[in-house]
């Protein structure tokens, strides 16, 4: 597989905006010092140098989120604003050149908006870069005249053609093992193997305690390299904690968006209880997976086959969280769940992929996950899962 200048940084542990310590390989690395950042401050207020008001507002989590995506739909990385970015040499202070464009086009952005949208965010960094440093400017003929234009859109338009959202969900859940079943599962503890982006940061141990209603731990560690730490994500229904050994933070608290984000996909542990989780849903027809992918894009870990899905999405109030729900037309089951959260220069998505469904006591669970972001992926392989096992409380809260 060839991989963009992107993939390669996110591999190699460049990436420090968000990075995890999931993707880092081999022995460790010089790191800068973790920043510690006390709860409820703002990025502004934690952070050095942080000029838009756009931006310095946002919690110190969300601002690296909005880092993530300029970096991304530009397809650069932290190191091409930040010298020596993902090293102990870093300086997140110094306004270079490209440091004091974004500036300009963050503020272009939100200029745009307010005049021309009436402040709806229409306009967005991926909108005209693409991935690219530069925008291009010119109709690509070759593209023109060959595959059409994949890019999804981001509200899902109903489609009266379709089942109802409704009828979707019901099948869900009948093929998990129907409602009286998932209802008496009160909690659940799955352990395997946690395998890094193509093999190159190295395999790890996790294990994923989810209890109902709404709480959920994921725990990350690497026997044969414990340098690296336990990368965890907590959210105990009301609070989130991260905790990134080798991460710009090291430890923090969920604020703000991402905290939506923790507490749905905490309660969207409990299949059960899914139409539960957003007022508004919609039904949009079928959507395709996979149709971009080519021999020379296509990954090892792609768990989900190209081919045509239900597509449900559902909507919280305020329209703050939107995520996208595939389902299998045959099976019925949950292939996917894209998931967003705003920001001020584009939505935050978070993406999981679920495959190789098994029974475990009437109820089936997928034993293949992938999870993808904006500053890495990896995959889990379930080796075991214990239908409500005792969770000690503790497990939910600060690492």
């Amino acid at each position: 597989m060839k991989l963009s200048k992107r993939s390669i940084l996110a591999i190699t542990g460049v990436t420090a905006g968000l990075a995890i310590g999931l993707t880092f390989s081999g022995s460790a690395q010089a790191q800068a010092p973790s920043i510690t950042c006390a709860a409820g401050t703002t990025a502004g207020q934690c952070f050095k140098n942080v000029q838009t008001d756009a931006l310095k507002n946002l919690t110190p989590g969300d601002f690296l989120s909005a880092m993530g995506v300029m970096t991304d739909s530009l397809g650069l990385d932290c190191a091409d604003c930040h010298p020596g970015a993902g090293t102990d040499k870093v300086n997140w202070v110094i306004d270079t050149p490209p440091k004091l464009m974004a500036r300009r086009m963050v503020n272009m952005m939100q200029a745009i908006n307010k005049e021309f949208f009436n402040g709806s965010q229409q306009v967005t960094c991926y909108v005209c870069h693409h991935a690219r440093e530069k925008p291009s400017t010119s109709v690509s003929l070759d593209n023109l005249y060959s595959a059409p234009n994949f890019d999804k859109d981001d509200v899902v338009a109903a489609d009266k053609t379709a089942p109802s959202a409704t009828e979707i969900l019901d099948k869900y859940i009948a093929a998990l093992g129907g409602q009286q079943k998932l209802n008496s599962m009160t909690s659940y503890v799955m352990s395997g193997e946690s395998i890094g982006y193509e093999g190159l940061g190295g395999n790890g141990q996790f294990k994923i305690y989810a209890k109902s209603p709404d709480m959920r731990t994921t725990e990350i560690r690497f026997p044969d390299h414990p340098d690296r730490g336990v990368s965890a994500w907590t959210f105990d229904g009301k609070v989130g904690w991260v905790t990134a050994p080798r991460g710009l933070m090291g430890e923090y608290q969920l604020d703000g968006a991402n905290a939506e984000g923790a507490a749905f996909e905490a309660a969207a542990s409990f299949p059960g209880a899914i139409k539960t989780l957003f007022p508004t849903w919609v039904s949009g027809g079928l959507e395709s997976i996979g149709e971009t992918r080519s021999a020379s894009s296509s990954s090892s870990q792609d768990i989900v086959p190209p081919d045509d899905y239900r597509l449900v999405e559902g909507t919280s109030r305020g329209g703050t969280l939107r995520a996208k729900f595939y389902f299998d037309q045959k099976t019925n089951l949950l292939v996917r769940v894209l998931r967003f959260v705003n920001s001020p220069v584009g939505r935050i998505p978070i993406q999981v992929d679920y495959a190789d469904y098994r029974d475990v006591n009437g109820i089936k669970f997928p034993f293949k996950m992938a999870f993808l972001w904006l500053d890495g992926r990896w995959n889990a392989e379930i080796k075991n899962v214990q239908i409500n096992a005792p969770i000690d409380a503790k497990i939910f809260g600060k690492p």
